[in-house]
């Protein structure tokens, strides 16, 4: 943006904010909030400690290669519109993740998640530049830099009582609430 005002988009700034930052705070969870259900994932899908590793891994590395595309999918379709699908086949991975029965089942299910997910940080930053001001960009990039961190702090927290209290399944489930939250407050 050129100006100093927002664009015109911004009747529900405080509803688009609320709802990028949700989709960013679950992206984020997600890097970290696997990680205590591991062993019970291993047990669960009879894997060795090597395999289960590839339950992190390949969202990861998902996640890292889809990136750099996700600009070019957003200037060809609309940073909304990829945003979208983005959140959306995020929250059908993550159920993917919660059934699957198998190790191949819940790595594909992790890379796919990872795929739909590696939009949703930079595009909901994007959001939140385009409906900012120049001079109310510095709380907005800090509300996002807040997001952003809170994700992987609370993982293993949350994680581990799902896991605890419910089943492994559950830290994959806890993203149906989180996106549908996102998603009708953007569209």
């Amino acid at each position: 943006m050129s100006s100093d005002a927002p664009s015109e988009a911004v009747a529900h700034r405080g509803m688009i904010t609320a709802c990028v930052v949700l989709a960013v705070i679950m992206q984020a969870l997600d890097t970290t909030i696997a990680n205590v259900a591991l062993p019970y994932m291993q047990g669960s899908i009879s894997a060795s400690s090597d395999q289960i590793n590839w339950v992190l891994t390949s969202y990861i590395v998902a996640a890292a290669i889809m990136t750099p595309p996700s600009a070019f999918l957003a200037r060809r379709f609309g940073r909304k519109r990829v945003l979208l699908w983005a959140i959306v086949g995020f929250v059908v991975s993550s159920i993917l993740c919660g059934l699957a029965q198998s190790l191949e089942e819940i790595i594909l299910a992790r890379l796919l998640q990872g795929l739909a997910g590696a939009a949703l940080v930079p595009l909901s930053q994007g959001i939140l530049l385009d409906i900012y001001s120049l001079k109310e960009r510095g709380s907005a990039m800090a509300l996002f830099g807040v997001s952003v961190m809170v994700g992987p702090v609370l993982g293993p927290m949350l994680g581990g009582w799902l896991t605890d209290n419910f089943s492994w399944r559950w830290v994959f489930f806890i993203n149906l609430p989180i996106g549908l939250l996102a998603l009708a407050g953007i569209v």
